[in-house]
């Protein structure tokens, strides 16, 4: 197996990992996905909470619609609770069965030429004159570290790495019902989540609930959210006593692209490239563009169809506005006034703006006043 030879090593078996090889195979190159987990739905890390564009993504197409749930409105919280309810015309967020979705798309990789090896790590790789020999798999022209925010490619191989974050924890509670269910619930809260917020969502199989905060090295302080749950599971229908039968942790990026995201026939996408917004820490979407258009520029490169002064990557987005908002988040995030603001029509309406891409609208709340 050392001496198999491939096109492109895919390092991480994630969305924008997936999406890259998913195009590297569509264009008949030879492609090997590598994923330390030797199940792809174990140890999920993702809250696989898409925005509608994420749906449209070449290798979602044919996904199973019982992975789907589609979540049009979202309600937004102050810390004293009090909420508005927002949504947008045609537009829809989309729960999944996570664990469930990431073994699909492995499967549907497969089928179109992917040769994917589950629980095969990434140990080391070594610079050869015509590509890399990467520990344990073989040898490829490119090498694509998809291996997420702590990328042991970036490390070994002197990338950019990602240097700030969220810590996010996930419960999953089976087989259970929110009282609002077509409603992506979103908390406003230094107390629990100082520099991000906490959700609750209707699922294929149950309901998420999530809080995520400022990660600060050297403060390995956790998400409180046995806390949180007490203070919002009785006005979602949930009970505060339910034990979670999964709970997923991770550390999210949130500073933006890395510096430098490539090198000599290496590239990183996704996560591991630090292409999240950091403003939501949303990065689901972004990766599945990012890989697959990474994955299409190597192929049209390798196979020798694009144009000499075809660029080798794509423009990297700058995030600037978003990091002016998360810098303002980060230093200036109080609870008081967001309790007086947050119903307030200016308000309102920039954050629906900015949930829904410009097509935010006022919703109607069918329990009455906010």
């Amino acid at each position: 197996m050392q001496d198999k030879h491939y096109d492109v090593i895919v390092v991480g078996a994630g969305f924008a990992g997936l999406a890259c090889a998913h195009q590297l195979a569509l264009h008949g190159l030879a492609v090997c996905v590598i994923d330390r987990k030797q199940d792809l739905g174990e140890r999920v890390h993702t809250t696989g909470i898409l925005v509608q564009e994420a749906c449209d993504a070449p290798l979602l197409a044919g996904m199973p619609p019982a992975l789907l749930r589609a979540v049009p409105h979202v309600r937004l919280y102050a810390p004293n609770l009090r909420s508005v309810r927002l949504g947008a015309d045609g537009y829809r967020f989309h729960t999944t069965d996570t664990p469930a979705l990431m073994r699909w798309l492995g499967e549907h990789a497969e089928t179109c030429g992917v040769e994917l090896r589950r629980g095969c790590p990434f140990r080391n790789a070594a610079r050869t004159p015509t590509g890399w020999q990467v520990e344990g798999v073989g040898r490829a022209r490119v090498l694509v570290g998809a291996d997420g925010a702590r990328s042991r490619v970036a490390q070994r191989l002197g990338l950019g790495r990602v240097t700030q974050f969220l810590h996010g924890v996930e419960y999953e509670f089976d087989g259970v019902a929110l009282r609002e269910p077509d409603a992506l619930h979103c908390f406003i809260s230094k107390r629990f989540a100082p520099g991000y917020l906490g959700w609750m969502a209707q699922t294929p199989t149950g309901v998420q609930a999530g809080l995520a905060r400022r990660y600060r090295p050297g403060n390995t302080q956790a998400p409180d959210m046995a806390g949180f749950l007490r203070h919002v599971a009785p006005m979602m229908g949930l009970s505060v006593t339910r034990s979670p039968d999964s709970i997923r942790a991770g550390l999210i990026p949130c500073g933006g692209p890395v510096r430098p995201m490539r090198g000599d026939e290496v590239v990183l996408v996704g996560d591991a490239a630090g292409l999240v917004s950091p403003l939501t820490a949303g990065g689901i979407h972004s990766g599945l563009r990012h890989g697959a258009t990474i994955g299409r520029m190597l192929a049209g490169r390798l196979s020798g169809t694009a144009s000499s002064g075809a660029p080798v990557a794509p423009p990297v987005p700058g995030f600037a506005f978003k990091r002016l908002l998360r810098w303002a988040f980060d230093h200036g995030q109080f609870d008081a006034p967001m309790d007086l603001l947050l119903t307030a029509r200016p308000l309102r309406r920039a954050i629906e703006q900015l949930c829904f891409h410009r097509r935010g609208r006022m919703t109607p709340d069918p329990a009455g006043a906010d």
